[in-house]
């Protein structure tokens, strides 16, 4: 794991760079696994207003490599890892790892046995490999288009 990986809590500035790092991450990563249709439909940010609100107002972590943010995460109080994305040029280093390990830590402290997300056919072996199990796979419609996803949950003893 690169020891250069900071990982901090989100702030109203890094809206543009999130919105840039899943915009890439879709574009140039799950489109191995998607469409180009689906990738099309997915990869956009309708209303950056509403994308900023949705990052603070829950927890939410920004993945740094040298200032430059590099992945981000968060998780809902239900429990949800709602999001986590990490730039194609930083793949591989680590960077989702420590953004999962700051999700479930901060998951411990709110108490929570379980945490759960809907993870992407891109994501999903990432998330097997952390510990998570498949609930069901599911389809969620994007502008017109159907993807799969797995619904995956992680749990925690007391």
């Amino acid at each position: 794991m690169d020891s250069r990986i900071l990982i901090r809590p989100y702030a109203p500035s890094d809206s543009d760079a999130t919105i840039d790092i899943f915009l890439r991450a879709i574009r140039e990563v799950s489109s191995k696994d998607y469409s180009p249709a689906q990738i099309e439909a997915w990869a956009k940010v309708e209303d950056r207003g509403q994308w900023a609100e949705r990052r603070r107002s829950r927890p939410a972590w920004i993945a740094e490599i040298d200032g430059e943010p590099v992945g981000f995460s968060d998780l809902t109080a239900e429990g949800c890892l709602d999001m986590m994305f990490v730039h194609p040029e930083f793949q591989g280093l680590g960077v989702a790892s420590r953004l999962l390990k700051r999700v479930e830590e901060e998951a411990r402290v709110l108490g929570f046995r379980r945490i759960y997300t809907e993870a992407s056919r891109t994501a999903r072996p990432f998330f097997e490999r952390k510990g998570f199990r498949v609930i069901t796979g599911q389809t969620v419609e994007k502008r017109g288009q159907s993807l799969e996803n797995f619904l995956m949950e992680k749990l925690y003893a007391e």
